[in-house]
């Protein structure tokens, strides 16, 4: 489907059609084109804030995709995984020769025009520690461009358009994304089974992580993971530098006396090449996940030569992203923490960092996302959401699934109790609000978990 003959370079400004452009990458994409001068038009399906948003900026938007959209005077279009061959403004586009790009395909063209192009990839934590890693490059005054997976207050947004060499963004692997991408530097922060509606098992995601490290140039670096399994499977034939971090001996950079704050956010002390630096590193976002996070910040931080009393400022100055561990408010001296967790290991860190903040009871209101991933994960969903005291499950987000009939939450439901765990299944919204405000008392913490909507029932909670 992809049909690109056409190279983006940011010094020869044309005009680009989005198709979609109100998706939350595509939009901050939209957006640095049109600062680097180009005349960007796009469509998509509704209005929305983001596209009025667009529309302030000067940008065109046509709602409905017709034939009539595409125009002559285009010189290029990108367009979503969600634009199908038959869609009509696709059609006219081939019609007219057009050249067309997918959305990583012109990620990817856009990092080519910049020295120090850093991707950020893992099965979990990379909207986390791009944000991080965003924090620093601020406080270093390295004026970065920042494409990020969530809102980030620091920044405004889900973008940042900078002036210097230097580029910032998230790696999916999803659909072998990041394959399409021009890093300079790379970190993996973990890989694990996910996505299984794409790949075949985790030797086939496994293979990609290691494609991806293939891209990195011989005066670029990676940096990774320690605790992976069989990291040198992943690092095997490339020929750049190869820095480790992780939580467990060996790893170059590590932390040693980690402790957590009645907030749950950690502090510890910076370990390098096994001898500690007397450096103590304090961060504002909870978990034990999130200190090995910081590490990887921290060691590609210092491949730039970033001095570490910045590193250290940046890291303090980030106190986390929308929907990753957010509080929302409380309700009836209920607190309510959001975040997006969605795969097993996701969860464990969410619930496990919660046991380090105040409260009496752990209530969980967890929606599944996708039916793939819900029956291929089901057993690692039941044991990581049993950390919780109290679990309640929505219905299965489907996103872009169809519902395939063998699945469902009460699945999960008998899972966790074959666990000994006593699980609510609850599928109107409505109803759930109505036994958390009967069920919660004064005190205790509620996670609203998921990357669906199910963020709308503690945002709803608090509001009353």
């Amino acid at each position: 489907m992809n049909t690109n003959t056409y190279e983006i370079d940011l010094k020869k400004p044309c005009t680009a059609y989005f198709m979609g452009i109100g998706g939350i990458s595509m939009s901050g994409f939209a957006r640095l084109l049109l600062e680097n001068g180009f005349t960007v038009k796009g469509s998509d399906s509704a209005e929305s804030k983001i596209t009025r948003q667009l529309v302030s900026l000067g940008i065109d938007i046509v709602y409905g995709q017709k034939a009539e959209n595409i125009t002559d005077d285009i010189d290029f279009i990108v367009y979503t995984a969600a634009i199908h061959p038959d869609n009509p403004e696709f059609v006219a586009a081939k019609t007219k020769g057009i050249p067309m790009m997918e959305r990583a395909v012109m990620v990817g063209q856009v990092m080519k025009n910049y020295k120090n192009a850093i991707g950020i990839s893992g099965t979990h934590g990379k909207t986390t520690t791009t944000s991080m890693l965003t924090h620093v490059f601020l406080a270093a005054k390295k004026d970065p461009t920042i494409s990020v997976g969530g809102i980030l207050d620091s920044i405004g947004g889900n973008i940042r358009i900078g002036h210097s060499e230097n580029f910032i963004t998230e790696a999916c692997e999803y659909t072998n994304s990041f394959l399409k991408f021009f890093p300079t530097a790379e970190i993996i922060l973990n890989i694990e089974a996910d996505h299984l509606d794409f790949f075949k098992d985790i030797d086939d995601i496994r293979n990609s992580f290691h494609e991806y490290a293939m891209l990195l140039p011989e005066d670029g670096v990676l940096v990774i993971n320690s605790e992976i399994v069989s990291p040198e499977e992943i690092t095997k034939d490339i020929k750049c530098p190869v820095i480790t971090f992780g939580l467990t001996d060996g790893a170059e950079y590590t932390a040693q006396n980690i402790t957590f704050d009645e907030n749950g956010y950690g502090s510890f002390e910076l370990v390098h090449n096994n001898k500690p630096l007397g450096e103590n590193i304090r961060l504002n976002v909870p978990g034990r996940h999130n200190v090995s996070n910081a590490l990887s910040v921290i060691a590609l931080s210092s491949f730039y030569k970033i001095p570490m009393e910045i590193i250290k400022e940046g890291l303090e100055s980030f106190h986390g992203t929308e929907r990753r561990f957010e509080k929302k408010g409380s309700f009836h001296g209920v607190t309510v923490i959001d975040d997006y967790a969605h795969h097993p290991t996701e969860i464990t860190a969410t619930l496990t960092a919660a046991k380090n903040y105040p409260h009496k009871h752990l209530w969980c209101v967890f929606q599944p996302h996708t039916y793939s991933r819900t029956r291929a994960l089901l057993k690692d969903f039941a044991a990581a959401l049993s950390h919780a005291e109290n679990v309640i499950l929505t219905d299965i987000y489907a996103a872009r699934e169809q519902d395939p009939g063998d699945i469902s939450s009460k699945t999960l439901q008998e899972e966790l109790k074959k666990l000994g765990k006593e699980a609510y299944y609850i599928s109107d919204f409505e109803e759930i609000k109505k036994f958390l405000l009967k069920n919660c008392i004064d005190g205790d913490l509620l996670i609203t978990m998921g990357a669906g909507n199910v963020v709308n029932i503690g945002e709803e909670l608090v509001e009353k």
